[in-house]
């Protein structure tokens, strides 16, 4: 059963790897890999030094990081909320709803957004219901943060929770029933047995994020970016995307390298902490 992946994996994962030479070299397609000219580390440096570089790796690390953040609390706390529900039928219809997002490509949810984030969208016609001024949603840095990583939780919390909710059903009925019997609340229950229990599979989930620290998710960003927003919501990879097209091979693998080396080194990271401070083996 592992010979499939273990192929996919070969294939297009590990099988391209020699293309990373093309990060230290300023690669002429038609002179190949092994004739292009050396350039050392002539990519990687203009990566920091381009106009606006610094700008756009803090937009990148900030999103990425809040997205990480927000991305496992919420999963979590709707896992133990629905968890709690006990009529399945309920259950199973908030779970389809939650889920559907997920399938969605980000280009109808881009669309769906701008219509309704827009000036004259149904959010800020409620707001004017309220007598609140319009907000910008996406004309706006800030609220252009805050409306991508929203929109991302939205999209893919439900399919998260799928895990936590995969471990609460493995934890032994036994301990709630002791703890019952000695008197604990459904509160005392979750704090002291259930969260415990979802701690392994949680560092997990969390080392595992780090690995994209640097991606943001282009999908997203660049569905919804637009000239005003630049400044706050630009990223790694629409950055490259929108100035350097038209066979920049070199720069493309060096940015690729760059964030694989730093996600490996944060993955390795997280690992050893994981270990160290909840004394849990996460691989």
């Amino acid at each position: 059963m592992l010979l499939p992946a273990v192929l996919v994996a070969l294939v297009f994962k590990y099988a391209p790897m020699p293309g990373i030479i093309m990060a230290f070299q300023n690669f002429k397609p038609w002179l190949g890999i092994a004739d292009s000219p050396w350039v050392g580390l002539d990519n990687f440096q203009l990566i920091f030094t381009m106009h606006g570089s610094v700008q756009v790796i803090w937009n990148t690390l900030l999103i990425s990081v809040m997205k990480i953040i927000f991305g496992l609390i919420v999963p979590v706390t709707f896992a133990l909320l629905l968890n709690e529900i006990r009529q399945m039928s309920l259950k199973r219809s908030i779970q389809t709803m939650v889920y559907l997002p997920h399938f969605m490509s980000w280009v109808i949810l881009a669309g769906i957004l701008l219509d309704v984030l827009s000036l004259e969208g149904i959010v800020n016609r409620f707001l004017g219901l309220l007598h609140l001024q319009p907000v910008m949603f996406l004309g706006d840095g800030t609220w252009f943060r805050i409306t991508v990583i929203v929109s991302d939780l939205w999209k893919e919390f439900g399919f998260s929770a799928i895990v936590f909710l995969a471990a609460l059903s493995g934890i032994n009925p036994d301990l709630y029933e002791a703890a019952e019997i000695d008197g604990a609340g459904r509160l005392q229950q979750t704090i002291h047995i259930t969260l415990p229990s979802l701690l392994p599979i949680m560092a997990v989930v969390f080392t595992l994020s780090l690995g994209s620290m640097l991606s943001a998710n282009f999908d997203q960003i660049y569905n919804l970016i637009n000239p005003l927003v630049l400044q706050q919501g630009d990223i790694i990879d629409t950055y490259v995307f929108r100035n350097f097209q038209g066979g920049q091979y070199s720069l493309a693998a060096a940015v690729g390298l760059f964030k694989s080396v730093v996600g490996f080194l944060l993955i390795s990271g997280g690992y050893y902490c994981a270990y160290k401070w909840t004394n849990y083996r996460v691989f």
